[in-house]
């Protein structure tokens, strides 16, 4: 705070020296009356003045910018939530976007955007299961102080399913058969059926419509909005600032949240090319928050004093296989091959040697949702005499002992694809050799992130150019639905964008799928899922690797943070730095 100047005679005898003197001025007069004249005493000259020396004001130094540092090993592919799935991206819609309702520490679904969730009880899901209300909160604005209303959320619906925007998926916005906004805080959403996994499904990101309807408008498209990769406004506590191609990308304090403010300025995120590069980075300080943390890392890092969060999130580390006669090695048609590939490798052991035991097989795809994998499904044994005897009686012989099955001229030679992570190609170079021994030959390939899960046409797993393809994946935690193994989902020119990798139409699978999203009685849509998840398990349509809940790293500086598994970044607003 700057001081005032106040200005003295500085005389030599009398005169008080202040550290915010400018300038000396004339004697004030004296207040005290002398009972006596005093002599006279001749002056020839002036007394001396003294002048002191100048001292500036003192400047405010304004505090230095707190800022969170986090170290993610992808890019953001797209910032518009329509047209991304990438884990990457959707964690950061809670720092600058906020969803309709978030999820906290055990994975319970809040309002944030809306009064209250919508039930049977209070009114907000009508009887017959087809039509949900909402009510939007009042307070909330865009970041330029705009109010949301309903016509965000009817033209987020728009835009999710017209077919001009080329939209990572229309699901499930495509079983909505209209949306009403009686006023500007309300929002009634009628389904063509009822539709069971709403909550874990819709409203993931709300877009601005007073900032992209006039870009659709002129452009007849979403797909080259400036909006995508650089978000003008947003709904969090924080905005989007800048996103520099494989460096960086920053978000600052939204001036007019309409929530509680955020107690850091500004959240950093820090690309990095590998685990490794995080691992290190969090080791030397330059991080204070990595995720996906190998679980081999996990004890160097606690040494360092870092703290390790595991937060289930649904996920499993698992292999899935390209089934069609129109893509895929003809082998992978016949279950037969399918379960001696599960019985050739030794899963478990890779899990102690490699994972240091911290982690364990998945049987199921939904083995982290325990309430829909019942009844449990066991895991396939490692037995490589019985996967041997299983090939032979597929017709899988090696008639020209080159130590390679093969069958009617063709050679069982199996591409098997994951990323760069070195835990993925760890398991590639265990899983070959261990195929090798049952002569089932591994021709192995590892791509960068963004190439790998490119969409088709342009990525080798989208495409269908992979036999086998391995990553972590999870039904739409904390809901089982599993919507994009249809047949309607598989890939194609015209439908790039699906996202059954697979290319597999199993029609009973397809009408069980279809089947579960309907039933919102919980008991009869448990049986249906412990149905799906038997197909999975004894046509082996998926295999678990390794139990992949979310393991964060947090540096000392970061306190405060709690994780969930479907909005990690829930409490953001309370996290703070200590110096």
């Amino acid at each position: 705070m700057q001081r005032k100047h106040i200005l003295f005679t500085c005389l030599i005898i009398a005169a008080i020296l202040l550290s915010g003197c400018a300038t000396a001025t004339q004697a004030p007069q004296a207040t005290t009356i002398p009972t006596e004249a005093p002599p006279v005493v001749p002056v020839t000259e002036a007394p001396p003045v003294v002048v002191p020396t100048e001292v500036p004001p003192t400047e405010v130094v304004p505090p230095a910018k707190s800022v969170a540092t986090i170290l993610w090993t992808q890019e953001f592919d797209s910032l518009n939530p329509l047209y991304t799935n990438m884990w990457f991206v959707t964690t950061t819609d809670q720092l600058w976007l906020n969803w309709a309702w978030e999820y906290d520490q055990q994975n319970v679904a809040f309002p944030k955007l809306v009064t209250e969730l919508p039930s049977a009880e209070n009114g907000g899901i009508s009887a017959d299961g087809k039509t949900i209300t909402m009510t939007l909160i009042s307070d909330a604005v865009w970041s330029d102080g705009t109010p949301l209303t309903s016509t965000d959320f009817k033209f987020t619906y728009e835009m999710a399913i017209n077919p001009a925007n080329a939209v990572n998926t229309t699901y499930p916005y495509d079983k909505v058969a209209s949306i009403d906004t009686p006023d500007d805080k309300t929002v009634v959403i009628h389904f063509t059926d009822p539709f069971a996994p709403w909550l874990a499904t819709m409203w993931k990101g709300i877009l601005p419509s007073h900032i992209l309807k006039p870009v659709f408008d002129a452009d007849g498209t979403l797909d080259s909005a400036g909006w995508n990769d650089a978000p003008t406004v947003g709904l969090g506590p924080y905005v989007f600032d800048t996103w520099e191609s494989g460096s960086f990308a920053r978000f600052v304090k939204n001036p007019n949240y309409w929530g509680t403010p955020a107690k850091i300025d500004e959240i950093f995120f820090r690309f990095v090319p590998d685990d490794a590069a995080q691992s290190a980075a969090l080791l030397a300080g330059d991080g204070d928050m990595g995720a996906f943390i190998p679980v081999s890392d996990t004890p160097s890092l606690k040494d360092a004093g870092i703290s390790i969060f595991v937060q289930p999130s649904g996920y499993n580390e698992g292999m899935f296989f390209v089934i069609s006669k129109d893509k895929g090695h003809p082998a992978m048609l016949d279950v037969r091959v399918r379960q001696a590939l599960a019985m050739a490798i030794d899963r478990d052991s890779f899990n102690q040697d490699v994972m240091l035991g911290l982690t364990k097989t998945p049987a199921s795809f939904w083995d982290s949702l325990p309430f829909w994998n019942n009844p449990p499904v066991e895991n396939y044994p490692y037995d490589p005499e019985a996967a041997k005897a299983l090939l032979d009686d597929a017709g899988w012989v090696d008639t020209n002992a080159d130590s390679v099955r093969d069958k009617d001229g063709v050679e069982l030679v199996l591409t098997y694809g994951t990323t760069i992570r070195e835990v993925r190609q760890n398991a590639q170079a265990v899983f070959q050799q261990q195929l090798a021994a049952v002569g089932i030959k591994i021709e192995t390939a590892s791509y960068e992130s963004d190439l790998y899960f490119s969409s088709y046409g342009e990525g080798p797993a989208a495409s269908g150019d992979i036999d086998i393809m391995e990553w972590s994946d999870a039904p739409m935690f904390p809901d089982p639905d599993i919507y994009y193994w249809l047949c309607s989902e598989i890939p194609s020119a015209d439908y790039p964008q699906g996202g059954n990798w697979f290319f597999l139409c199993d029609q009973e699978l397809d009408a069980l799928i279809q089947l579960q999203s309907t039933q919102v009685n919980v008991d009869e849509r448990q049986q249906t899922i412990s149905q799906i998840n038997q197909i999975f398990h004894d046509k082996v349509y998926w295999l678990g690797i390794w139990q992949d809940p979310d393991i964060w790293a947090v540096g000392t500086r970061l306190q405060n943070v709690k994780f969930s598994g479907v909005t990690p970044f829930y409490n953001v607003t309370e996290w703070t730095l200590t110096p």
